[in-house]
C-alpha cells in the first residue's frame, strides 16, 4: 500500500531515473520510488521519499537510530559509515550513509537524508522526509551525484499545486 506524505512537495528525477509504482518494486510504505534502470547489474539502483509527522521532542538523531535498528531488523548487518546533523534549530536535519548486508552474498550502501518541514496548514506539526539511495557499493560513485541533485531538487510544495511531485 503506497503511503501517502505528511506534507505537499515537489522534485525533480535527474536524467536516466524512471518513476516506479512503490508496491510493484517491493518497497511498501514509501510514496515515491525511482529506479535507475543503467544500473541494473544484479541489484537496481533506487531512490525513495517517505515521510511521517514526529513527535516535536525526537531529535533527528533518535529517528536516524530508528532507521538503522529498522534496516537491522529487517536486513541483517547495518553500520554506519557517516552521520552528519544538518539544517538549523528550526528546520533541523541529518544525513548519514549506512553499510548493509543483506544475508551473505549481498552488500548495499544506504544514503540516507532526513529533512524536518513544518506543516503549512498547522506550523506546530513538524513532518520528517526521508530521502533514501540504496545502490551497491560498485553502483555509489555512478548514482551518487544524482542524489545530490535530486535532494537539493525537493522543496515544500505551493500550497496551490495540484500534485504531489513534479518528476521531470
Amino acid at each position: 500500500m503506497v503511503t501517502q506524505l505528511p506534507v505537499r512537495i515537489d522534485f525533480s528525477l535527474p536524467r536516466g531515473w524512471q518513476a516506479a509504482p512503490p508496491d510493484e518494486v517491493g518497497a511498501p510504505g514509501v510514496a515515491f520510488v525511482a529506479l535507475h534502470p543503467g544500473s541494473a547489474n544484479g541489484f537496481t539502483a533506487n531512490l525513495t521519499i517517505a515521510g511521517q509527522f514526529r513527535e516535536p521532542q525526537l531529535t533527528m538523531a533518535d529517528i536516524a537510530d530508528e532507521s538503522v535498528r529498522r534496516l537491522a531488523e529487517a536486513a541483517g548487518s547495518v553500520s554506519v559509515r557517516r552521520r552528519v546533523e544538518v539544517g538549523s534549530e528550526s528546520a533541523p536535519g541529518i544525513t548519514q550513509v549506512l553499510d548493509i548486508e543483506v544475508g551473505t552474498d549481498q552488500q548495499l550502501v544506504q544514503c540516507q537524508v532526513y529533512v524536518s518541514m513544518h506543516d503549512v496548514d498547522d506550523p506546530n506539526r513538524r513532518a520528517v522526509l526521508e530521502l533514501v539511495l540504496t545502490c551497491t557499493p560498485a553502483q555509489l560513485d555512478e548514482v551518487f551525484e544524482d542524489f545530490q541533485e535530486f535532494v537539493r531538487s525537493v522543496r515544500a510544495a505551493d500550497s496551490d499545486s495540484d500534485s504531489d511531485s513534479d518528476s521531470d
